[in-house]
């Protein structure tokens, strides 16, 4: 019988949001975002009271206000939110040391072979969730799956406070019925682009060949023809060390004045800005990337002697860093802006985990 990996996908349901309705019973079952405030800002994270009006991480406050009128706004306690996050990994260490943090709410565990000698997958799921709701008061949505890239699709699949399996035998159906913007690593961008073509859901993108995909997107058409097939045989890495974070945003419309400019970046920094605190990693280096109209771009970065460890810094050296440029030497028109952060501190490598022996799988 063919052996398989039993991994699993952990993210918490609203993370910071529900840290705080969790800490005030006041703010329990009322719309809350996490940042900003009624006249300026940017959401950085909003409760699913909150979703349901359309209010989103990254959004300008005012319009979250004006989305949301009866929306409470909280400032941002990372500290707490770093507090919770290391209860929450006390209790993945229960079951497996094999884990791989994608940030402070999420992580993938590789449980073929675990500390508690479970056999199915799905019983360890539902043990961590209700070990996180026992320990913290908050839930957690959960995917398992034979690698790493179905779980974490699955994860999402029944948000908030759901659990999905997608076994081997449900593997195929699972991704040929997914909506394409459903699937990991296609934005909003390539979603578009992908619908135009007639690319709807998994089953049309599985229609495609490997050369015509990435004759359409390039190298990631070889990505996106393998995971439609499920393939993704990359191992639950408890040693990965980040070397950057970034974000970035395409434009629906060209960007001309600088001062558009600068009001796209600020919510580009709070996104960046809060998955350095999610991952509780802070770099020195900020690079600065812009793609013009006609698809050529060009990266500037400043380094400074200290970590960038402030929304405030993050946003003027990006500011600093847009003013610099000869805008006379490139194509009016801006349709693309990013941020990234890297030149992290060296943190010692811990002592390698040995993979365990994969099992038949018994979820």
């Amino acid at each position: 019988m063919e052996s398989h990996r039993k991994i699993i996908h952990i993210d918490m349901d609203a993370f910071y949001a529900s840290v705080e309705q969790h800490d005030n019973p006041a703010l329990k079952g009322k719309p809350v975002a996490v940042g900003g405030s009624k006249e300026r800002g940017v959401v950085a994270a909003a409760s699913y009271e909150a979703r349901k009006f359309g209010v989103r991480s990254a959004m300008p406050s005012v319009t979250a206000y004006q989305k949301c009128p009866q929306i409470v706004f909280v400032k941002p306690r990372f500290e707490r939110y770093k507090e919770v996050s290391n209860q929450i990994h006390e209790v993945f260490h229960t079951y497996t040391d094999l884990i791989e943090p994608l940030s402070l709410d999420e992580a993938y565990l590789d449980v073929t072979q675990n500390k508690k000698g479970i056999s199915s997958a799905t019983m360890i799921a539902k043990a961590i969730r209700a070990d996180i709701k026992a320990k913290t008061g908050l839930t957690a949505s959960a995917g398992i799956s034979t690698n790493k890239f179905i779980a974490k699709i699955a994860s999402d699949y029944n948000k908030p406070d759901g659990i999905t399996l997608v076994g081997p035998e449900k593997t195929e159906t699972f991704l040929e019925q997914l909506a394409i913007e459903k699937f990991f690593g296609v934005g909003k961008v390539t979603a578009k682009k992908m619908r135009s073509l007639g690319i709807n859901n998994g089953m049309d993108l599985k229609a495609w060949s490997k050369d015509d995909l990435i004759t359409n997107f390039g190298k990631s058409g070889g990505f996106y023809y393998e995971i439609v097939r499920g393939n993704d045989d990359r191992p639950v890495n408890p040693n990965r060390i980040r070397k950057s974070l970034g974000a970035e945003n395409t434009f629906d419309y060209d960007l001309i004045e600088l001062v558009d400019m600068k009001l796209a970046l600020e919510p580009i920094a709070v996104t960046v800005m809060k998955r350095l605190e999610k991952a509780n990693t802070f770099g020195k280096t900020l690079t600065l990337k812009v793609k013009f109209k006609d698809f050529s771009q060009i990266t500037r970065s400043q380094s400074l002697t200290e970590e960038i460890r402030t929304l405030d810094q993050l946003v003027s050296l990006s500011f600093d860093l847009l003013e610099q440029i000869n805008w006379e030497e490139f194509p009016s028109g801006v349709r693309l802006l990013g941020i990234t952060c890297s030149n992290f501190e060296k943190r010692e490598i811990v002592q390698l985990l040995k993979e365990g022996h994969q099992l038949t799988l018994d979820f």
